[in-house]
């Protein structure tokens, strides 16, 4: 239960962990003050309740101003993306952190550290995670420390690299640190114990391992995100990889560039294994296993198409931008929008419209070759056609799409049931803008495997003309409707 009368300080707010328990410790009550470099990327994304505030943890003047008046310190950055010497900079900002806690009083600090056995020769990574850990307790504040090993979820850094490997290398030259065991936890289930610090009852200092049942190799990881992507993919294990020609054989082929992908793999090679369960009966919480992590992680990637909204999405630095689209994760975005001088209604009237013999505004006849090529390999291609001229709901068919969300005037988003390596989606949205509207048109792909990647970056030319051409048609089928209401009013 929350005390509405003690503030927490949560820093990392923006990164892949902090971003996702925020709105978690907000659902709970609790009164969140955030430390962000740049307040402007968070601020319209907190409650109304919650603080963002500018600091940096290697600014220890902007530390002491921003832990004044906290119970709770959540510390979730590390320096591993910075140029220069990471565990210098860990270093001295949790120093900083520690001194800063020490003189404001703060009670806990939860932080989340990395796997691996003290005794072994431990990667300077994972030898730094735990030194912060240390240097931490300097504060005199409790320090509830996690450790965990790689986190299955959408964003995760060490899992992305995971999954770019496979999706688009069918052959694998990999490695020996392919075959090292680790025991990865669900993100799920690492913010449940984030959350439950703040509850725990005891009043010491300790240390937790925390991790899901399964203990696999990284190559098993591989198999199984295959496996539930349905792709068959071949790993063949090599002892002549240096880390240095694996983090440049990683910068090549996915998107985590070198310098943190040499990083990430120099802590490969050691073990990530909970050697001590104690967090098992001390948090009322169980960790699914690897499969339950996967499947959690594809069904949440789903869950934020249908829950995001692209306008907002994209205008922070949420995604990668690239030629051929703004990278999320898996999916790859295109996106476009333009003014009409009509009203959301009138705006949204030909979007409403689209498809069936009315067709699809532009470039008709190449709409039609491409439900040609469906039907040759097997799918429905355009003859569906549509229920009804004007009127939508959920779950119609638009040719060979089908109508997955439908808000009147506002959205109308599609999910396509033709023959293509991976998932697409076509979405509309229509706001008002001035005496106008603005029209957003989206396109959303998931690629599957080398194949999927090739399908998508082939034809993009070809889609950002036919996509332009259609929603050019769009609006002027919208001022020309709107146009004519006013030429009716005023006859």
């Amino acid at each position: 239960m929350s005390d509405t009368s003690k503030m927490i300080l949560l820093t990392g707010a923006t990164g892949y962990v902090g971003g996702r328990l925020l709105p978690l410790l907000e659902a709970r009550g609790e009164r969140v003050r955030c430390l962000s470099r740049k307040p402007a990327n968070l601020s319209a994304r907190v409650d109304s309740r919650t603080e963002v505030v500018q600091g940096d943890v290697l600014d220890i003047d902007s530390l002491k101003v921003s832990l004044k008046g906290i119970s709770t310190a959540y510390y979730l950055v590390h320096s591993m993306g910075s140029s220069g010497s990471f565990e210098d900079q860990d270093r001295i900002a949790a120093r900083n952190f520690a001194t800063a806690a020490r003189e404001a009083g703060v009670q806990r600090i939860i932080y989340l550290g990395g796997l691996g056995d003290d005794d072994e020769q431990l990667s300077a990574h994972l030898r730094s995670r735990h030194e912060v850990g240390e240097l931490l307790k300097a504060s005199g504040s409790e320090v509830i420390e996690f450790r965990a090993s790689i986190v299955i979820g959408s964003g995760s850094l060490s899992f992305e690299l995971v999954r770019a490997l496979v999706q688009r290398l069918p052959v694998m030259i990999c490695p020996k640190w392919v075959s090292v065991h680790t025991q990865p936890i669900a993100v799920e289930d690492l913010l449940q114990y984030l959350v439950g610090a703040l509850d725990w009852p005891g009043n010491a200092s300790r240390v937790f391992e925390i991790g899901g049942p399964d203990r696999v190799s990284y190559g098993e990881i591989m198999q199984e995100w295959a496996r539930q992507r349905g792709l068959r993919r071949w790993l063949i294990s090599v002892p002549v990889l240096t880390p240095s020609l694996s983090s440049l054989w990683l910068g090549l082929v996915t998107p985590v560039y070198a310098r943190v992908g040499r990083k990430l793999v120099d802590s490969l090679r050691n073990p990530t294994i909970v050697n001590d369960s104690s967090a098992l009966s001390e948090f009322d919480i169980q960790p699914r296993g690897l499969v339950a992590a996967i499947q959690r992680a594809l069904l949440k990637e789903d869950q934020e198409i249908i829950e995001t909204r692209w306008s907002d999405a994209l205008s922070s630095s949420r995604g990668v931008r690239s030629w051929g689209g703004v990278r999320f994760g898996n999916r790859i975005i295109d996106t476009r929008t333009v003014h009409a001088d009509a009203r959301p209604a009138e705006a949204f009237a030909p979007i409403r419209r689209i498809g069936g013999k009315r067709g699809w505004y532009f470039a008709d006849f190449l709409w039609n070759v491409r439900g040609w090529i469906d039907l040759v390999c097997g799918g429905v291609g355009r003859r569906r056609g549509r229920r009804d001229p004007e009127q939508l709901r959920v779950g119609d068919v638009l040719d060979w799409w089908r109508v997955e969300e439908y808000v009147p005037d506002q959205k109308l988003r599609l999910i396509a049931e033709m023959k293509v390596p991976g998932r697409a989606w076509l979405e509309y949205e229509v706001q008002p803008k001035g005496n106008g509207s603005s029209i957003r048109q989206t396109a959303i792909f998931d690629p599957i495997g080398l194949w999927g990647l090739a399908y998508w970056y082939s034809l993009y030319p070809l889609h950002v003309i036919i996509f332009r051409g259609m929603l050019s048609r769009i609006v002027d089928s919208a001022e020309r409707d709107a146009q004519h209401l006013v030429s009716q009013k005023t006859a």
